[in-house]
């Protein structure tokens, strides 16, 4: 009886040996689809104003899963009118900042805030004057308009520039983001984002308006650029190459591929936003080049030339916003993780014509 009873037990004790490598490969085999997912980094990244189709590729990236093929968890913060999201990046609390154009840049160099260019989602800079239909055939026709509404922010940068191409202060305005004294006025003329105010104006008054982009006028300044922290690029590198290409592909994706659930999200996090606005918006960034024109076609987008940097820094010099020599333009903007071509085949692919 005993030895039946050690027998027995003998026997489940070899069961139980033979059976530890089956049960820990088991184990070992439902843990492995986990890993991906233990393996995210958290990002943070802030954009400079309310969801809209000129972030668009980066809520694409978020909601088709790129980012996170790149091992990333990427959180996208809105910016706004009451939104300054720009110190929370010196300060550690944010990992990437959307900013505007190079003036914010050249800043942050002048003032020794340890910050720097990433990537240029943006070869040209969507402002633009905006008049009614008929009144001016060219940029240089618009210096003798009675009235150009500028917004206070604008008036102490790209104004000034202006002032150096041959506009003047008589012809300043306070521009309020309000629509109705340019409506008011046919000879009048107005400052709009290239995805914004045209859409609106024409929904509102009817009439499509005209517009001149600064960038085809002598703006050299890229836009939508990325800013991180020095100490982020240094120490982190690899964390920098995967949010910037993943981004990249985003905006391929946005532009060329199905943008719905992307503007689905922009609707959600922005519900002032039409979808109607959405795709005005989109098929103005096509139109006019804002995002694939210039390097980005064979660079791929994000692409930046130091020596377009060094341009756009010489009319700013000449415009008085800057003194020759004031900012050192090495410490401006890195290349390490654009113009490598990244998403230019996948938009060869999307953009061709079906067969």
């Amino acid at each position: 009886m005993f030895a039946s009873r050690y027998a027995c037990l003998a026997s489940m004790a070899s069961a139980c040996v033979r059976a530890a490598p089956i049960a820990l490969l088991l184990a070992v085999a439902l843990l492995l689809p986990c890993s991906p997912v233990l393996a995210q980094e958290k990002v943070v990244f802030a954009i400079n104003w309310k969801a809209e189709s000129s972030q668009g590729g980066f809520y694409q990236a978020l909601v088709d899963g790129t980012y996170k093929r790149y091992g990333l968890d990427v959180e996208i913060r809105q910016g706004g009118p009451q939104v300054n999201n720009r110190p929370l990046l010196s300060a550690g609390r944010i990992d990437f900042l959307l900013t505007g154009n190079l003036l914010h840049s050249f800043d942050n160099v002048r003032n020794k805030v340890p910050t720097i260019v990433v990537a240029s989602m943006f070869q040209k800079d969507p402002q633009a004057l905006i008049t009614h239909p008929g009144q001016y055939a060219t940029w240089d026709d618009m210096k003798k308009a009675p009235v150009i509404f500028i917004a206070k922010d604008a008036q102490y940068t790209w104004w000034q520039w202006m002032k150096s191409q041959g506009f003047n202060d008589s012809q300043l305005k306070p521009y309020a983001y309000n629509s109705s004294a340019f409506l008011a006025n046919k000879r009048s003329v107005q400052q709009g984002y290239i995805t914004a105010e045209p859409i609106a104006i024409e929904k509102a008054a009817g009439f499509v308006p005209k517009t001149f982009l600064l960038s085809d006028n002598g703006w050299s300044t890229y836009a939508n650029t990325i800013e991180a922290r020095t100490e982020t690029v240094k120490n982190k590198p690899e964390m920098v190459r995967k949010f910037v290409e993943a981004s990249i592909i985003g905006w391929v994706n946005y532009l060329h591929g199905d943008r719905s659930a992307a503007n689905a999200m922009i609707r959600r996090e922005n519900p002032d936003m039409t979808q109607d606005e959405l795709d005005r918006g989109v098929v103005l960034l096509r139109q006019l080049g804002i995002v694939d024109s210039g390097d980005s076609l064979t660079r791929g987008i994000g692409a930046i030339d130091p020596a377009r940097i060094r341009d756009f820094y010489d009319k700013m010099v000449k415009a008085g916003l800057y003194k020759a020599g004031e900012v050192d333009l090495s410490q401006v903007a890195t290349t390490e993780f654009i113009n490598k071509g990244a998403g230019v085949e996948l938009r060869t692919k999307l953009a061709a014509p079906a067969k």
